[in-house]
C-alpha cells in the first residue's frame, strides 16, 4: 500500500472522530460516506486495532483509538506547521493582526514602521492598542507584543530581542536651581522623582557605576505616571527628576531644556522585546512585522 493511502487512512481517521460521524466526515473531506468508512477500515487493518466502537446509535473511539487520535492530531499539526513555515516566505501578510505596543515608545518608534506595512500590503488589516503592562496574549487574543524590560514569564510565547533603551537620569534647570544639584545615588532620596506606574511591577532605576557594576534603586514616588509622554511632560514642567530613554529625552538634553543628573552613575540599559503566541509563530502576518521591526532596529531606527 502506498504511504499516501496511509496519509488518506489518517486524514480520514482523524475527521470522522472530530466530526463523531462517517457522514459528517465525508461531507467534511467531500467524499461518500462510503470512502471514508473504507477508509478508516483500512486503516484499522493495517495497524490490527478497533479504533472506534461502532453500533447502530453512535460512533465512539476504543481506548487504542483515544492514544492514536492525539498522535495523528500532533503529526498533522507538525506538517501544518511545516506547510505554514514554507508558506510564510512567499505568501503576502493579510488578515487581522492583533498588536499591542508601549504607548511612547509604540507610538515614536514602532507605529511609522506599522504604517509603512499597511501602506505596502492593503490586504493587512490590524488593531492597534497601547498599554504598559505585561499582558498574556494568549489570553487577550493578541498576535504579537511589544515591550521594555525584562521578560520575568515568558513561557508559551517566542521573544525577540528588538534593541536596548539606554536610559539617563535628568531634570529641568529650573528644578535643579530651585533644590539643589546631585552628586551620589543617596541623594536621590531628598528629591521629588517621577516615576512610571505598572500594576504589580516593582519601580526602580537602573545605576551603573564607574566600574560597570549595576544596581537598581528605588526612587522615591512623588509623582507616578502611566507612560513615557506623560513622565516627560511632569520633566520639562520642572516637577522632579527622572530616569528615561536617551531616544525620548535626547532633543531636551541637546537643547538644554533639560540635564542630565549623576553622570558618573549613568549608562543603565532597558531591553525592547517583540513577543508572540508560540502557536502563531509562523504565521506571514507576524513573521513579515517582526522582520520589519527587526530590520529597523538593525538599521538604528528604533534607537
Amino acid at each position: 500500500m502506498r504511504k499516501t493511502d496511509h496519509l488518506g487512512g489518517i486524514t480520514a481517521f482523524v475527521t470522522t472522530a472530530q466530526c463523531g460521524s462517517f457522514t459528517a466526515a465525508a461531507e467534511r473531506l467531500g467524499l461518500t460516506k462510503s470512502a471514508v468508512a473504507k477508509s478508516v477500515g483500512r486503516l484499522e487493518a493495517r495497524l490490527g486495532l478497533q479504533l472506534f466502537q461502532r453500533s447502530t446509535r453512535r460512533l465512539s473511539l476504543t481506548p487504542d483509538g483515544e492514544r492514536y487520535l492525539q498522535s495523528s492530531q500532533n503529526a498533522i499539526e507538525i506538517l501544518e506547521q511545516a506547510e505554514a513555515e514554507l508558506m510564510s516566505h512567499t505568501a503576502k501578510p493579510s488578515g487581522r493582526l492583533r498588536v499591542d505596543l508601549p504607548a511612547a515608545f509604540g507610538r515614536q518608534r514602532i507605529m511609522p514602521h506599522l504604517l509603512a506595512v499597511i501602506r505596502q500590503y492593503p490586504e493587512l488589516e490590524m488593531t492597534i492598542t497601547f498599554s504598559e503592562r505585561f499582558i498574556d496574549p494568549i489570553e487577550e487574543g493578541i498576535d504579537l507584543v511589544v515591550r521594555i524590560g525584562e521578560l520575568t514569564d515568558s513561557s508559551g510565547l517566542i521573544a525577540r530581542r528588538l534593541t536596548t533603551q539606554k536610559l539617563v537620569i535628568c531634570a529641568a534647570p529650573e528644578y535643579l536651581a530651585q533644590y539643589g544639584e546631585l552628586h551620589e545615588p543617596e541623594e536621590l532620596s531628598q528629591h521629588r522623582c517621577v516615576v512610571g506606574v505598572r500594576r504589580n511591577q516593582p519601580k526602580f532605576w537602573i545605576l551603573r557605576n564607574a566600574r560597570g557594576e549595576v544596581s537598581r534603586y528605588t526612587p522615591p514616588a512623588t509623582y507616578e505616571f502611566a507612560d513615557g509622554d506623560a513622565m516627560l511632560a511632569g520633566v520639562l514642567a520642572g516637577c522632579g527628576l527622572s530616569q528615561l530613554p536617551l531616544w525620548l529625552v535626547g532633543k531636551y538634553l541637546a537643547s538644554g531644556e533639560l540635564k542630565e543628573v549623576l553622570t558618573g552613575h549613568s549608562g543603565g540599559e532597558m531591553p525592547v522585546s517583540a513577543l508572540w503566541p508560540k502557536s502563531r509563530q509562523l504565521l506571514p502576518k507576524i513573521r513579515f512585522v517582526v522582520d520589519t521591526l527587526i530590520k529597523a532596529a538593525e538599521d538604528g531606527q528604533l534607537d
